[in-house]
């Protein structure tokens, strides 16, 4: 007899795709009554011994009650999950709802026992792992905030599954069977397993794209200049150390050959794995090569066709189908409209893509959402990294994406690979949209921490998402983003100049250890040019150092090892123009001797950086791009901070894998100084977030806060709106003042009482209650906080006082129905600031703060800081604003009490961190006085907690 909990829908939100361990993808979904056949099939795979850890005795089939029994679930107290490859299981996973006693149950009982089966062949890809934090979301969904499993000691990998999952656990052996319990609240240890697992599978999944073993280009064409010949014929141009196959219907069914390689009619044609398959054919035609790409067990794919979401609706839909079809065979995509991809290493030398010839090898990697701008990237590198074709060189290419629609593979998954990727120093982006700005900055935070990570982004202000971008809107502007990022650790950039400026300074040089510069030169105007540049920038120069037009470059040289050797210098800026003669002709045409004397130089201190300044110097560029020392022997692989790994990395070689190349140095040169030093400005402040970066802050615990008290409010409240609403249905709702001023002091966030004064004699009596001096201003919404317009009057010391500054605001501004005039005690005087928290659907939640008006409603001079916000954030944030010096002395005025401030900052935070459903707290003004603040205004909004993405379990964006 089913219960009414068995009428539940089909969850359709269940469904997910998953990256396994290996790299591979699988769907995971509910179990339902027409997986019969399936769930059969699935066992008959399944080998004895699993059979056996499943049910504690031989099991060689399933009985019809069995299969019907796996199969019916009400999805509330008996569900099942299965992770499937090709639309057939592999794996599955269940939970039945059980009460104390161990038999089944219904809520209000939370705790269910789990049980797992997964088809050998597939035992060890991380899918029972994947299983259980879907299943145990489920559950929490359900109500249930415990598992149990019973498990024989003999079944080690299973219990590995639990036991590593991070759950806080009891165990127990009873009766020869391992009895394990644990909580289903995510813990810290819990995200913290969950997202390692995250970053090796996503980094594989990369990594099987950008060095596979053996490729196929279906699309190739007999003529010379199509697309997929074109491919073809630069992946041999390249090198590539593997197998490569050309595919096209129209070869002839008795094989042929074609640029020296096999001609294949279709990918299953191909007796040989096939790791990856470049698809250059008519979108219509795409779902075909897919289709043969996953039944012959292709890894990956780069879809080089266009006519996809870029087209509009039709195609969006197109993509959406080739995305789905793709995970359904494990598949990984690229694209599609994708430029394609490149790996320089020697193990590899990949050139899937459109560029012609094969970068330069070097240590830098890219990431593009746009042909075009990775074209201008590449020959930017080039160009200005200098060195000859196929020479290894710092400021070359190690590996090279470019995503097009970026309907699958995005910068997150590039970032993952690149974290412990021993080929990669410095991470180049350009993008045109964040489409998870949360996830986007714990991952970048975490790459930064080992190395560089330099990101412009595209259609920052026109509001526009690029067509074919599938990405969730943020509603936060640029310059938020843009700051929530720079905490992160992100060097942010405005343009693809400045993108490879900045590229190439850190990868040829070291990080400095601080902001000190000394400029020297041949040239006194480029030297003030340069020193006007580092004071723009925020860092401190030296007087310039001018060595005349008549210097040599061994003059150059003895200067900058002086300066080099200088333990109040962290930089060096050398700015060099052609030696004229006496007849206006440059008795030194090139910059041959002086790239030599720079180098000889640097490598006496090479732990400090150099850039050059240069104007019209013929080879000099070319000269300073020599390496400054290769052999292991060398200074400049001995010393130095490199902006590499700052911990030991977790993909070093193994004795099996060759190292990569040592270090070199190389001295970036720059035509306009305003370029030089505002590279070297970004690398100034990337070294100092890196230094706070080993010292993170805490979240402060303080005794006074009511954490249980708030919940019971806001649940309370909440419940009271939604039973006003129509229907019941859940809503915002902004809370009255006293339930605001109630709600922030259960966290220590006292807000001044306000009074109304709808006449002068209820002003007057709210006065004498709240005692004089008092405060009389408006809340109408075009007068509320705008002293400015003359809304409030202030240090009302009696009745007299008060009397006449309501009379007057009345007969300036209209009637008090109009006015809402309302009285308040005198605060201390001080510095006037506003505190704001926002709940973005992307982002999450943000703390914002500022001083009040002008300031941060006109010139924007605000900090922001993703919640939970540690100390070290709210000193940082109060700091960070442009108009800083008013809350320390400016001018000989009183500093103010700056560790109030951060603390209240912090109490804001922990109140929006613990509850969810404070989805907006404004406090303004907030004065800042020379001992304590006092909040004026309070506003707080609740509603439904918004989803977390960042704390369910692992999945691929949904199509």
């Amino acid at each position: 007899m089913q219960t009414p909990s068995d009428q539940h829908a089909y969850p359709a939100h269940w469904e997910a795709d998953v990256v396994l361990r290996d790299g591979g993808t699988a769907r995971i979904r509910p179990i339902t009554a027409d997986d019969a056949d399936r769930l059969v099939s699935f066992y008959e795979l399944v080998s004895d011994e699993s059979k056996y850890y499943r049910f504690f005795a031989p099991y060689p089939r399933l009985s019809a009650k069995d299969v019907r029994r796996f199969t019916h679930h009400d999805q509330v107290d008996r569900v099942g999950l299965a992770a499937t490859v090709g639309g057939e299981f592999i794996a599955t996973v269940r939970y039945d709802r059980i009460d104390a006693r161990g038999m089944p149950a219904s809520a209000p009982a939370d705790e269910a026992e789990v049980a797992f089966l997964v088809q050998d062949a597939h035992q060890g890809r991380g899918v029972a792992s994947a299983l259980l934090e879907h299943i145990a979301a489920v559950a929490r969904e359900r109500g249930i905030r415990r598992f149990t499993a019973e498990v024989l000691p003999a079944n080690t990998k299973m219990i590995k599954v639990f036991t590593d999952a991070g759950y806080q656990q009891k165990r127990s052996f009873e009766d020869g069977v391992v009895r394990l319990e644990f909580g289903l609240e995510p813990t810290d240890r819990s995200l913290a397993v969950q997202h390692a697992r995250e970053q090796r599978a996503e980094a594989r999944s990369v990594q099987r794209l950008l060095a596979p073993g053996s490729v196929a280009v279906v699309g190739v064409g007999r003529a010379l200049g199509g697309v997929g010949r074109s491919i073809l014929r630069n992946i041999l141009g390249a090198g590539f150390t593997g197998p490569v196959y050309a595919v096209n219907q129209g070869f002839p069914e008795t094989g042929d050959t074609l640029d020296s390689v096999r001609a294949h009619r279709s990918v299953r044609d191909i007796a040989e794995p096939v790791d990856l398959a470049v698809i250059a054919v008519p979108a219509e035609r795409v779902p075909e090569a897919v289709a043969e790409c996953g039944e012959h067990g292709v890894q990956g794919l780069v879809v080089i066709s266009a006519g996809y979401a870029e087209q509009g609706p039709e195609g969006r839909e197109r993509q959406r189908a080739l995305i789905r079809q793709a995970r359904s065979y494990g598949m990984r995509v690229i694209g599609p409209n994708a430029f394609g991809v490149i790996n320089t290493t020697p193990e590899t030398r990949l050139n899937a893509s459109l560029a012609p010839e094969l970068p330069v090898p070097g240590r830098v990697g890219l990431f593009t959402q746009s042909g075009a701008i990775g074209i201008a990237l590449l020959s930017a590198l080039h160009r200005d990294g200098g060195g000859a074709d196929g020479v290894p060189n710092p400021t070359g290419v190690s590996t090279f994406v470019s995503a097009g629609n970026r309907a699958d593979v995005s910068g997150n998954d590039v970032m993952q690979y690149w974290y412990d990727d021993p080929h990669t120093d410095v991470a180049l982006m350009y993008l045109e949209t964040i489409g998870n700005p949360r996830k986007f900055a714990r991952l970048a935070r975490r790459t930064a921490a080992a190395k560089p990570l330099v990101v412009v982004q595209g259609a920052r202000h026109s509001g526009i998402t690029p067509t074919g971008h599938p990405a969730p809107v943020t509603r936060l502007p640029y310059a938020t983003v843009s700051a929530l990022l720079r905490q992160a650790g992100v060097i942010r950039v405005d343009t693809v100049t400045e993108l490879v400026d900045v590229g190439l300074l850190l990868a040829g040089q070291p990080l400095p250890a601080g902001p000190r510069v000394a400029i020297l030169g041949n040239s006194e105007s480029l030297g003030l040019l340069s020193y006007d540049a580092c004071l723009s920038e925020g860092l401190r120069p030296l007087p310039p150092r001018d060595l005349t037009t008549d210097a040599t470059p061994e003059d150059f040289r003895a200067a900058l090892a002086a300066a080099l050797a200088d333990d109040g210098c962290d930089a060096v800026v050398v700015t060099a123009i052609p030696w004229v003669g006496a007849d206006g002709v440059p008795e030194r045409p090139d910059g041959e001797a002086l790239g030599a004397a720079l180098r000889a130089a640097h490598a006496t201190a090479p732990d400090k950086p150099v850039v050059v300044v240069h104007v019209e110097l013929g080879g000099l560029a070319e000269a300073l791009s020599a390496a400054a020392g290769t052999g292991p022997g060398s200074p400049a692989t001995q010393r130095g901070p490199a902006p590499g790994p700052a911990a030991p990395d977790p993909g070093a070689a193994t004795d099996d894998e060759a190292p990569p190349a040592p270090r070199t140095r190389r001295i970036p040169a720059y035509p306009a100084a305003e370029r030089a030093v505002r590279a070297l400005g970004e690398a100034v402040r990337y070294a100092q977030w890196r230094r706070e970066a080993q010292r993170p802050g805490g979240v402060p615990e303080y005794e006074d806060i009511d954490e249980r008290g708030a919940a019971a409010d806001i649940t309370r409240l909440l419940a009271a709106a939604d039973a006003q609403a129509p229907g019941g249905a859940p809503r915002a709702h902004t809370l009255g003042a006293d339930d605001t001023r109630a709600l922030l002091a259960r966290y220590g966030v006292d807000v001044r009482p306000t009074l109304p004064a709808p006449d002068p004699d209820t002003a007057v009596r709210a006065a004498a209650h709240l005692g004089y001096p008092v405060a009389l201003k408006t809340t109408a919404p075009h007068l509320r906080h705008r002293a400015d317009l003359g809304g409030v009057r202030l240090d009302l010391a009696d009745e007299t006082q008060l009397r006449q500054a309501y009379a007057e605001l009345t007969g300036l501004f209209g009637t008090p129905a109009e006015l809402r005039p309302v009285v308040q005690p005198m605060a201390p005087r001080g510095v006037d600031t506003v505190v704001r928290t926002v709940i973005d659907p992307a982002a999450g939640a943000v703390l914002t703060f500022g001083l009040a008006g002008a300031p941060s409603e006109l010139l924007g001079d605000t900090a922001h800081r993703l919640v939970p916000v540690t100390d070290r954030d709210a000193t940082a944030m109060v700091r960070s604003i442009r108009t800083a010096p008013l809350l320390f002395g400016w001018r000989g005025s009183a500093p103010v009490d700056t560790p109030a401030l951060e603390e209240l900052l912090q109490r804001v935070s922990r109140l929006v961190d613990d509850h969810p459903e404070v989805v907006d707290v404004q406090l303004e003004p907030v004065v800042v006085a020379p001992r304590g603040v006092s909040v004026l205004g309070a506003a707080v909004r609740l509603a439904p907690p918004p989803a977390r993405d960042d704390l369910g379990p692992r999945t691929l964006p949904a199509y």
